[in-house]
């Protein structure tokens, strides 16, 4: 029986505890996995460090396989993938505190590409935002001339 991973859960209960704590979560990303989608321009030495605060990023998922977000960098909007094996490090801005962990290689990590729980994860992420930009396209239309009430005397 293979055992899964506990990288999720610590990554899902320490952002819950710094956010809780007020504090400004930030997560260390090793970006050289070709599985991860960053904005290459912020790529130093390989890594990548990411606010991942609520009100930094919309839609957060901590996923068992993917972490993703929908961001902004420099104004620009983009929708961030990471791998959970690719995050090395989750810790609160102001204080340091939080958790490094060892970088997975591929035959520890199962392949996020490949996993049925990842395929699933990157699903449901569409149907969000296909949800959103609905909302958002509801939200940019002129109201017409639609129902109204008339007060009768």
């Amino acid at each position: 029986m293979a055992t899964r991973s506990q990288r999720p859960y610590l990554l899902r209960a320490l952002f819950d505890w710094i956010v809780d704590s007020e504090l400004t979560p930030y997560l260390l990303v090793a970006a050289t996995d070709p599985s991860v989608v960053v904005p290459e321009q912020y790529v130093n030495d390989g890594k990548i460090v990411l606010n991942v605060s609520p009100s930094a990023v919309r839609d957060l998922v901590f996923g068992d396989d993917l972490v993703f977000f929908d961001g902004r960098f420099a104004g620009t909007p983009f929708a961030v993938e990471v791998p959970v094996g690719s995050v090395l490090a989750i810790y609160a801005k102001e204080t340091g505190e939080g958790m490094m962990f060892d970088a997975e290689t591929s035959d520890e990590a199962d392949s996020s590409a490949d996993s049925e729980s990842a395929r699933s994860e990157k699903s449901a992420r569409s149907e969000k935002r296909d949800r959103s930009e609905q909302q958002e396209d509801r939200a940019d239309r002129k109201p017409g001339k639609g129902p109204h009430l008339k007060i009768i005397k």
